[in-house]
């Protein structure tokens, strides 16, 4: 795997250009780099890639907003009010607020998931670094949103469960699950999106003209749903974090 880890042709540039002047910056600071041209790996690049990709496309899209909406502000409109109502339909009218979080890792999943089919990029979501960056940004954001809601204490006893005899039997189990949901959703976010990749590679290095399609399409299919599953675990582990406990 490493020497696919710098193939790409735009990973190559973006180190040429990026990688010297910030390994020069390194020496003077006393760290020495012995690559280089190889400093920032590819799913780095590639995450620069979508994320400025969304910035400037939502940027300018939103620069021109009207009472009418055009097709493109429809469209938008549309998309974020699919996240709104994931977020009411899971926690309520107050999940309105986690919008901002929920829209931006889902979008940001989205394209990553979707740009290894364009010929010459990867997607940065078959690195397991950056699925499990994700993972754990909702990890530490929900515990804090559940923090921020109850207050520290109260929130701690959903740990324990309502019979303080059961507390010692309740508090590792409980600690296990919320500490292996960033390992499911990392892993299952990788590992499917690795192997779709190497999959339409493996068809396309054999015969490259038009038998790699049909497995595009599944796979336009397949970063969809993962970046929906992956929005609506978040939906739901931030919902369980600000409930009440009525609410449980």
């Amino acid at each position: 795997m490493e020497e696919l880890e710098h193939s790409l042709f735009i990973v190559d540039f973006f180190n040429k250009i990026v990688g010297k002047p910030l390994a020069f910056l390194l020496g003077l600071a006393g760290i020495e780099v012995k690559n280089p041209e190889h400093l920032i790996p590819d799913y780095i690049v590639m995450s620069l890639i979508v994320a400025s990709v969304l910035i400037l496309f939502f940027g300018l899209a939103s620069r021109r907003l009207n009472i009418i909406p055009s097709k493109l502000q429809g469209f938008l409109e549309l998309l974020i009010q699919t996240f709104e109502n994931l977020l009411v339909e899971i926690i309520g009218e107050r999940g309105k607020k986690y919008l901002p979080l929920v829209a931006t890792i889902g979008l940001f999943i989205l394209v990553c998931n979707l740009l290894g089919l364009v010929p010459g990029l990867m997607s940065p979501t078959s690195k397991l670094n950056v699925t499990l960056g994700c993972a754990l940004v909702v990890f530490f954001y929900y515990h804090w949103q559940g923090i921020k809601t109850q207050g520290l204490f109260k929130y701690l006893k959903h740990f324990t469960g309502p019979i303080p005899l059961l507390a010692p039997l309740l508090l590792p189990i409980e600690l296990i699950s919320h500490f292996s949901r960033p390992v499911s959703l990392s892993i299952r976010l990788f590992g499917n999106i690795f192997a779709e990749e190497l999959l339409i590679i493996v068809i396309a290095s054999i015969i490259p003209f038009f038998v790699p399609l049909p497995f595009m399409a599944i796979a336009l299919f397949t970063a969809t749903i993962q970046a929906f599953v992956f929005v609506l675990l978040s939906c739901i582990y931030i919902g369980g974090a600000v409930a009440d406990e009525e609410e449980h």
